[in-house]
């Protein structure tokens, strides 16, 4: 199989990526304990509360859809799942001794996308595990944002800031993949240098991605005025009114050379000695 070749995985669905490879059509019954976790497994995180009523529902009903499987490359006599290990631990919870596969043909690289689309079609993973995921299709097989999103069949947009979110502090990206964070939320800190402090005050506040963009907007105005310079020569003078009046003196000068000049008073005498020296001088 060429593994630069572009299938819209999501487009077609499991079926179709199925058809791509070599299937025993036999569902076969295999051991608990001949199974191992996909190595190319993009979900670290399962949900408690979805493992347990799909725990109690194997226990009732049994597994009704088979794991998808291929023989390990790593391990003798045991076979890699590669879509369906939700199932698998459920069934070892529910008390299973064996469960139902098929058996399929796969490279790393099929493993991997099956992996993907599964997760991603049932909206299993949170955006740091499908970030994660898609940059595995960069790193180790070649792939660009252009290809992801085609073979995803998910606009290039999407991919590109999905990446983005793995470029966040390591305190960020943890409390995204504890679900405290959305994506919305996360978008939002991409970028900012105290992404990790706004963080903390969205998953405190309980803020909604409305609410986090204009606090993320307050703190980036805040910084522009920061990091703004001012000229040499209006420090200067402002310094020198300042020791002339004894109050805190400000000028802003366009580049038209129109502004304003304001004075800073803490109490009702500073206000009465601007109002002197101004009355004493004009």
């Amino acid at each position: 199989m060429d593994a630069f070749k572009i299938r819209r995985g999501l487009g077609r669905g499991l079926s179709s990526l199925i058809g791509d490879t070599k299937v025993n059509n036999n569902i076969n019954k295999l051991s608990i304990t001949d199974l191992i976790r996909n190595k190319f497994q993009p979900r670290k995180n399962f949900n408690k509360e979805n493992l347990v009523e799909l725990t109690n529902s194997i226990r009732e009903r049994g597994v009704i859809q088979p794991i998808i499987v291929r023989v390990s490359g790593n391990h003798d006599n045991k076979y890699e799942i590669i879509a369906g290990e939700r199932r698998w631990l459920a069934a070892q919870n529910a008390g299973l001794n064996e469960v139902p596969v098929v058996i399929t043909e796969a490279n790393d690289l099929k493993s991997l996308e099956f992996a993907i689309v599964e997760n991603v079609q049932r909206h299993d993973l949170n955006s740091i595990e499908e970030a994660n995921g898609y940059q595995r299709l960069i790193d180790d097989f070649g792939y660009d944002h252009e290809k992801v999103a085609k073979f995803i069949g998910k606009s290039r947009s999407h991919i590109s800031n999905c990446l983005r979110l793995l470029t966040l502090p390591k305190e960020v990206i943890e409390l995204i993949e504890k679900n405290y964070l959305s994506q919305g939320h996360a978008k939002v800190l991409v970028g900012l240098p105290n992404a990790f402090f706004l963080a903390k005050k969205i998953v405190n506040k309980k803020l909604s991605v409305r609410q986090a963009e204009n606090l993320s907007r307050l703190f980036k105005s805040k910084k522009i005025q920061k990091n703004t310079s001012k000229d040499p020569n209006l420090k200067l003078l402002e310094s020198t009114l300042k020791d002339k009046v004894g109050l805190n003196i400000f000028i802003k000068n366009k580049k038209n050379n129109t502004g304003s000049i304001s004075f800073e008073y803490k109490d009702i005498d500073q206000l009465n000695r601007i109002i002197d020296v101004i009355k004493s001088n004009y």
